[in-house]
């Protein structure tokens, strides 16, 4: 081969062949302080709910663990081929890391208190979520054009107001089932995070493609198909691929002794026809919401057993993981800190942007409830506090770094680095006194009937009489009125359909404790 001469004479020699054997050693080092890690993380992790220190939780332990470790492998220049081992790859996030956790979310939540708030979820999560991205990019944009922040256009500033709206709860609602918090607010901030993130990424790929396509207002009609594809597209496969699987279990008679293996193996894998790597979070809990609402109930007692306690594990491993990745990559990564002024005023803004969230949604839901059956201002504030930024926002800030100009996107990845690493540290940690001084913890958090009152449920009353009832009032109440609608839908017909259960066993199934049924979960 050919060497070319430098200027100062010479040869460019090239890089010294790897040693027989090297690669196999750094991917051992490699793997082994990845182990070491997840070590420490959990025993750092039980060691401080042993003693109750909620300022430290687990997932916060796990990203200070990640950044120290990569900061200390980044001053002490640690080989290349030792760090890509801890690279944040979005492919490997999307595709291998998050279905786990989304697996056990669909276990997590009993659907009785999902289904009950199930109107307000809708609202906090899609309405909500378009509210926080419009108002979070267009202050970015007036930052910019006010010379308070740098500047960046405004499609651009749409996109990141999109991926800065998707939240990632899951510190808050670790320390809610510490404290046992109220289950309504517990559903509603569960059921907000999932669907939100969905929701974000689906007006992030849609801003990028309108910047890509550089799409002017005569295709705004596009954009809006492009959104339905993208966002109605994902949830409708995810549906079609759990009725497929509940129908099989159904009828292809699997719940015997000698197929419990392969019935627990197809269970676990058929998730994963999702192919969308963008929406693979929508996709796989939309499976997975309907696989465990139908597909679970055909599974024999020992395989629902197992694969309760299956996803329980995938789902803390990876669920650790994610942040030790995540903050090993944040130390590592190389950061644009020339424009803290954007990051400040960033994070002004998504809280503002938060406010006009929770508060204006909370109101729409408000007025089509009865009284007993509002969202306390209490749980709003909650609500409002909960809105931790994660591995999603993250993930699609690494993203951005490749789509837009090189300036443009290492801004937005620091800000956004930023921004993670105080909501997880300082939100997470203040998670319990944030509770007490809102009095949403403990039993006596109770409301004029309660879930426990009715075995976790509350049907939706309207009463023609209560107060002052305008045409969006009566609009509002109509949609609530379709979870009912679609509950009774579930129990008359789907249910006797996909499931082998009759009324009586489904009664039993919903009303059962959720540590009779999950394994493992609550222990």
């Amino acid at each position: 081969m050919a060497l070319a001469a430098p200027p100062g004479g010479g040869l460019l020699a090239p890089p010294p062949p790897a040693p027989p054997g090297k690669e196999q050693q750094v991917a051992g080092v490699g793997i082994l302080l990845q182990i070491s890690m997840l070590v420490l993380s959990f025993v750092l992790g039980h060691v401080l709910r042993r003693h109750r220190f909620y300022y430290l939780p687990e997932a916060s332990a796990s990203l200070l663990i990640g950044l120290v470790v990569g900061g200390l492998a980044n001053i002490s220049n640690t080989e290349t081929n030792t760090r890509t081992w801890f690279n944040f790859h979005e492919e490997f996030f999307f595709l291998f890391l998050l279905p786990p956790i989304i697996f056990q979310s669909g276990f997590s939540l009993s659907p009785k208190p999902f289904f009950a708030n199930f109107g307000a979820i809708v609202t906090f999560a899609i309405l909500g979520t378009f509210i926080a991205s419009i108002v979070t990019g267009m202050l970015v944009y007036l930052g910019g054009l006010t010379f308070l922040m740098y500047k960046l256009p405004l499609v651009e500033c749409l996109m990141f107001g999109a991926l800065i709206s998707a939240t990632d709860p899951v510190t808050v609602l670790s320390i809610f089932q510490e404290l046992g918090s109220d289950v309504n607010l517990y559903a509603l901030v569960f059921g907000e995070s999932v669907l939100n993130d969905a929701m974000a990424i689906s007006l992030y790929r849609t801003m990028s493609s309108v910047r890509s396509n550089a799409a002017g207002g005569e295709n705004i009609f596009m954009m809006i198909l492009q959104f339905l594809e993208i966002f109605v597209g994902s949830m409708s496969s995810g549906v079609g691929v759990g009725f497929i699987s509940s129908l099989l279990f159904k009828y292809a008679g699997l719940d015997i002794d000698n197929l419990q293996n392969l019935e627990c193996c197809l269970f676990v894998l058929f998730p994963y026809f999702s192919r969308r790597t963008w929406l693979v979070r929508n996709c796989f809990y939309t499976i997975h919401r309907v696989m465990k609402h139908y597909t679970y109930s055909n599974l024999s007692d020992n395989s629902q057993r197992f694969v309760s306690a299956f996803f329980h594990l995938l789902s803390s491993l990876a669920e650790t993981f994610v942040f030790i990745y995540m903050g090993f990559d944040i130390a590592m990564e190389e950061h644009s800190w020339s424009h803290v002024g954007f990051i400040i005023f960033s994070i002004i803004f998504i809280i503002v942007a938060r406010a006009a969230n929770v508060f204006s949604c909370a109101y729409l839901v408000n007025i089509s409830r009865p009284e007993h059956r509002r969202i306390p201002l209490n749980h709003q504030k909650a609500l409002c506090f909960s809105g931790l930024r994660g591995a999603m926002a993250f993930a699609l800030a690494l993203q951005s770094v490749h789509e837009l100009p090189e300036g443009h996107g290492k801004t937005i990845l620091t800000a956004t680095t930023a921004i993670v690493v105080l909501t997880v540290l300082l939100i997470g940690g203040s998670t319990g006194t944030m509770l007490e001084a809102l009095d949403v913890i403990g039993d006596e958090n109770t409301s004029i009937e309660t879930y426990e009152d009715n075995n976790g449920y509350i049907p939706p009353t309207y009463e023609e009489g209560t107060s002052s009832g305008g045409g969006l009032r009566m609009k509002l109440k109509e949609f609530h009125k379709s979870t009912t609608s679609f509950t009774a839908l579930d129990k008359n017909y789907l249910t006797p359909f996909f499931t082998s259960q009759t009324d009586d066993d489904a009664d039993d199934f919903g009303d059962q404790p959720q540590n009779q049924r999950r394994g493992f979960y609550d222990q």
